[in-house]
């Protein structure tokens, strides 16, 4: 017996074709192929519209089919197994990094000699979007003849009560048979043969037609789409969501409901070229009508169409809901008449400057708006810029991080890798509508996905001590009827609790939701409802494989959005790393399947793994398709003899970085370190100055802050300790997370804490303090010395270094901290402020005042010398219009191995710095608020 085991991701449809037949129609989309079963040979990739004819052979008979599929909280497992001789492999999955209803083709090839079977063995993983208040599961039944045994199972086993399942008629066209909500059309029941067993957790669905049930559903075999869909119970808006934990791995899923709905500003921007003509405008305009009936009292609108020449509907505005402007719109769509090319960044500079003018006017009044473009086009650019990379970088560059841009594809000739950049790197998705869809149906199934929004800039944070290594976190907007999924690794602490915090902002206002979750409490519980359901030893550490696959996206998402060779390399350590761990197929992987050897008598030699385990065939291989971008790298070999280790070192989680050696590195006095305590050197007037800030622990203080100019904020959070004995100081504070916002050109961020550093930018990385590593993102620079320090550079030039101190047995009033030094200032402007920021640019001069001069007590009070007095001068500082006393001190910076000598103010810094202490305390770590009084001045 022949055994092949293929491994591919996602959505799956199955195949078996005859021996004689050609594909009927052209090949629309790349496929990957494994060519003449050679072990050496990586998936093929056919080009786009080319026909594949078949040699012929003896026809096939498929004895058995069955495809299984268990899902586990969202997260599905399917096992398909197909026995017969002679086989053309062909199948169909949707792809991850492309737009919804991408498809692509894998297929492979082998004879097999008479008088013996093969076995197909097939698994796949994939996890279940929800979408218009439902997930859905499709299992594509095409043999392509009769079947003596068919079978296909799905079982799905939840956390939470299933509210709602069904099991549509079998669908054999590409358009979703359902309506707006999600719901079946129609009368017709589940397909012929289909039982369904369920409780309030669990349900099993059974699909076993005979060969006359089969007849009477299709003669040929191609009996269609056997779709499930269900829902499951969920908390409303004050609730965290719900929160699973298994095997040291956590999965989030968040999908709260009874909100209020966020009013939109929305403009469609319509593909009116002379391919459009016919049915695709009509059913364009179809669509369009509807969504008009569906906009909201609180919306705002507004048209662009684009061939060879842009109109606008409305010019320079966009305008609210009311009767006579949707009868305006309507007359206005109604005349649309296709004619000439396309000019597809035409259309999206007109639309986005539509869009970004009118938020820029109405800035206030819609800060609690969802913004966002919805692009269609049916062709590739044919006018004005045709340039794919240039379409892309004008479009981020017009678009500018204010809205989110959806673009749709219909039909066969359009450039969907250029559609799905598009929207990839504007906070959108894109969608294709195969040829012979239903646009109508299709694109306004995908208005109804985002037309109502609920939240906008949703931010999901977990405990620092309990967790590492989470996927995407930050979320533009959460639609109704949608759900947002984080998955994270747990550390190795002891701490049984999960603080869970959710930030976001709806119609009304900014809300926090917040939970303690207990990981014990959690893990028993989900390990309870796996043993309950019986689902097998296969689905067990379903948590850690969702988070792999989350993860290889995210991975595969920052290579597509990638801007230099560098960040893109990264990015395909990183997630081949990932892939081969998981024995995940993607672009940067490559299958292996082993020929078999024909003996003479047309039999099959044993395998050499058959050889060593005769009881027995070899255990199916489990793996999963993520498709991506074309690249021109040779993919690494998936094997998997053993299962797979877990991943815990960085290298494996973050392989993008570079291992590093010890080096110095050179810093600058300008810094705040120990207690804290504050050293600027001041470049004009070639002075070192020093100053203490007496903080109260959990206050928040702005270090640097340029928001306005380069982008760059800086913040520190103060811990306290008590004070040692005999101090003058009731107690001690330190800086124990410093945090670096960089805004420009979009926004990333590190947090720094003394154990670990995490780096936003785009996608999420959290490195260990304790290893040595460099990792190169498009906006920041990291090198980590391990235990040691960090240094970022911000823009190129904007260099700052956090050290690392760390206390083997510390005293009662130690703790490990952080110290901040300023390396570089090239980039900041003059306008710089904060704590350390105000004294970049400043002129500071030194002074000596006779003896007489009125002096300030530490309790506010003046005592005047008398004139009999006599006293030595004193030294003071001019700054602006403010004369301050100090003394000469020295410092010892650089965890004590240099000794600086500076002019030490007294009294918290009174009159050195701008404004007083309060002036510094900001709300919270990410607060990029502006100086409280203003610009800075010189």
């Amino acid at each position: 017996m022949l055994l092949i085991v293929l491994v591919l991701y996602l959505c799956p449809g199955f195949q078996c074709q005859t021996e004689d037949t050609e594909l009927s129609e052209d090949v629309d989309f790349e496929e990957y192929a494994i060519s003449d079963m050679d072990p050496n040979a990586a998936p093929v990739r056919i080009p786009r519209q080319v026909k594949t004819l078949l040699t012929k052979e003896t026809k096939p008979h498929i004895q058995e089919l069955s495809v299984q599929t268990t899902i586990i909280s969202r997260y599905a497992f399917t096992a398909v197994s197909c026995m017969w001789k002679y086989v053309f492999f062909y199948l169909s999955n949707r792809n991850v990094s492309c737009g919804e209803g991408e498809m692509e083709v894998f297929r492979m090839e082998v004879t097999v000699p008479g008088r013996n079977r093969a076995v197909f063995l097939l698994t796949y993983e994939e996890l279940l979007q929800r979408r218009l208040g439902r997930y859905e599961h499709v299992t594509s039944v095409r043999p392509l003849q009769l079947v003596s045994r068919l079978s296909v199972g799905v079982t799905v086993v939840e956390h939470s009560r299933i509210t709602y399942l069904e099991v549509l008629p079998l669908r054999n066209g590409k358009t979703p048979s359902s309506n707006g909500n999600g719901k079946a059309d129609g009368k017709v029941g589940p397909p012929v043969s289909t039982v369904v067993r369920q409780n309030d957790t669990f349900c099993k669905i059974s699909f076993t037609p005979n060969i006359a049930q089969q007849a009477k559903i299709a003669t040929n075999g191609m009996l269609g789409e056997f779709v499930v869909h269900y829902d499951v119970e969920r908390e409303t808006g004050t609730g965290i969501g719900d929160i699973q934990v298994l095997d040291g791995h956590f999965v989030h899923y968040f999908a709260p409901k009874d909100l209020p709905v966020v009013p939109k500003n929305v403009v469609f921007v319509i593909d009116t070229s002379a391919s459009m003509v016919g049915t695709k405008i009509r059913q364009t305009k179809e669509a369009l009508f509807t969504i008009l009936r569906e906009l909201r009292p609180n919306d705002h609108f507004n048209f662009v169409t684009f061939s060879k020449r842009i109109r606008v509907w409305q010019p320079g505005k966009l305008v609210p809901v009311t009767p006579n402007n949707i009868r305006d719109a309507k007359k206005f769509i109604y005349m649309i008449s296709p004619t000439g090319g396309t000019d597809i960044n035409g259309g999206i500079q007109a639309g986005s400057a539509l869009l970004s003018d009118y938020l820029s006017r109405k800035e206030e009044s819609h800060h609690n708006s969802v913004s966002l473009i919805i692009f269609l086009t049916d062709g590739r650019p044919t006018v004005g810029i045709v340039q794919s990379p240039a379409i892309i970088g004008n479009t981020k560059a017009a678009v500018q991080e204010k809205f989110c841009l959806f673009t749709i594809g219909m039909g066969d000739d359009v450039d969907y890798r250029l559609l799905e950049r598009m929207s990839l790197e504007n906070c959108g998705t894109m969608r294709r509508i195969p040829e012979d869809a239903d646009a109508r149906v299709m694109l306004k199934g995908f208005y109804d996905e985002i037309g109502t929004p609920l939240l906008s800039d949703i931010r999901v944070e977990y405990s620092e001590d309990a967790v590492e290594y989470i996927t995407q976190n930050l979320f533009t907007n959460y639609f109704n009827g949608s759900e947002l999924i984080v998955a994270g690794k747990l550390t190795n602490h002891s701490s049984d609790s999960l603080h869970v915090q959710v930030t976001a902002s709806n119609s009304e206002r900014s809300i926090v939701l917040e939970k303690d979750v207990s990981i014990h409490e959690r893990e028993q519980e989900t390990e309870r409802r796996l043993a309950e359901a019986e689902a097998g030893p296969n689905v067990n550490g379903y948590v850690e494989r969702l988070w792999g696959y989350l993860s290889v996206k995210d991975g595969l998402k920052g290579r597509l959005r990638s801007q230099t060779s560098a960040e893109r390399e990264n990015y395909t350590q990183h997630t081949t790393n990932l892939s081969l761990t998981y024995n995940f197929l993607t672009p940067l992987t490559q299958m292996i399947v082993e020929k078999p050897q024909v003996l003479a008598d047309g039999t099959l030699a044993q395998t050499q793994k058959e050889a060593e385990a005769t009881e027995a065939p070899p255990p199916a291989e489990s793996s999963s398709q993520l498709s991506e971008d074309n690249n021109s790298l040779t993919p690494q070999s998936l094997h998997r003899n053993q299962p797979p280790k877990p991943t815990s070192a960085v290298s494996k989680a973050t392989s993008g970085v570079s291992k590093l050696t010890k080096k110095s590195v050179t810093l600058s006095k300008t810094s705040a370190d120990g207690d804290p305590h504050f050293v600027v050197e001041v470049p004009h007037s070639k002075l070192t100055v020093c100053f203490n800030i007496n903080g109260e622990p959990g206050h928040i203080l702005r270090l640097v802050t340029d928001h306005k100019h380069s982008g760059v904020t800086v913040n520190g959070a103060l811990i306290g300790a008590p004070a040692p004995a005999g101090s003058h100081k009731e107690q001690r504070t330190y800086f124990n997370t410093i945090t670096i916002v960089a805004d420009k050109p979009h926004r990333s961020y590190i947090e720094v804490t003394p154990q670990k550093v995490i780096l936003d930018d785009r996608d999420r990385m959290i490195l260990p303090s304790s290893s040595s590593i460099s990792v190169q993102t498009a906006n920041l620079g990291v090198v980590i010395i391990a235990n040691t320090n960090l240094t970022v550079t911000i823009l190129g030039t904007i260099q700052f270094v956090i050290l690392f101190h760390h206390y083997n047995n510390p005293a009662p009033y130690q703790r490990d901290h952080l110290g901040f030094y300023i390396a570089n200032s090239k980039g900041l402007s003059k306008d710089t402020h904060g704590l350390l920021g105000q004294f970049l640019y400043e002129d500071i001069g030194l002074m000596q005042l006779p003896g007489n001069f009125s002096m300030a007590r530490e309790n506010g009070t003046q005592e005047t010398l008398g004139k009999n007095i006599s006293l030595p001068s004193c030294p003071a500082l001019k700054v602006k219009d403010r004369t301050v006393t100090v003394i000469k001190k020295s410092r010892r910076i650089y965890s004590g191995k240099q000794t600086v000598d500076c002019w030490f103010a007294k009294n918290n810094a009174a009159k050195l710095i701008d404004g007083q202490y309060s002036d510094y305390v900001v709300s919270h770590l990410f607060d990029t608020g502006d100086w409280a009084n203003g610009t800075n001045t010189h």
